[in-house]
């Protein structure tokens, strides 16, 4: 199955590093086709940059991308997104305050996307992992919420291929959970000296 991550920043190149070490090649898409370009040459496998125009081929489309412009994408291209995999990452944190979500409440990011794609199997998933820890294939766990069980198996697998550990925790109302919990996760790096490289994981003492 093609997969397709939108965006080339540092969260494209942890997911695509993770999926790469798992075997499973990947196509970059950007609107600067020259930065995806150079995220894919930047990569250790097969992968490719292509300017973003689409969800083409792919089963599996990552919108690597901030809130709301993941869902802008999600209305722009509806019906092309029908019975494909889409996997949302955006945490939508007010980041003039760092104190807030901007969704309203009582919904996600990840409900937004679905609402603007009704037809695509919505995942929430990699929210809750920091793109320094994705790139250093340090392990962990990736929380997968979504309404389709089969969608939610296949990104656990493509986690447990790179490494790391799916966490099936439900239906995509979870997702608002997801978020909020890593609001609070950013908001303490200040605190704890993280600098955006700490991890989730769920070990037993």
């Amino acid at each position: 199955m093609d997969i397709l991550i939108v965006g080339a920043g540092n969260m494209a190149r942890g997911i695509a590093t993770r999926l790469l070490a798992g075997g499973h090649p990947v196509h970059i898409a950007a609107p600067d086709v020259q930065q995806a370009q150079a995220l894919a040459a930047d990569l250790d496998g097969d992968a490719t940059g292509h300017l973003l125009s689409g969800p083409g081929d792919a089963g599996i489309v990552i919108l690597a991308v901030p809130y709301p412009i993941n869902v802008t994408l999600a209305t722009e291209w509806g019906e092309d997104l029908a019975d494909r995999i889409v996997v949302d990452i955006a945490n939508p944190v007010d980041f003039s305050s760092m104190d807030a979500l901007v969704t309203a409440p009582g919904r996600s990011s990840a409900e937004e996307v679905a609402d603007a794609a009704p037809s695509a199997r919505v995942v929430k998933a990699f929210n809750t992992t920091f793109a320094k820890t994705l790139a250093a294939v340090e392990p962990l766990d990736v929380f997968i919420a979504g309404d389709d069980a089969s969608a939610r198996q296949t990104i656990a697998r493509l986690a447990h291929d790179g490494g790391m550990r799916g966490i099936d925790v439900g239906h995509l109302k979870h997702a608002r959970e997801l978020e909020g919990f890593q609001l609070l996760h950013m908001m303490v790096q200040d605190q704890i000296g993280g600098g955006f490289a700490t991890r989730l994981t769920l070990d037993r003492g």
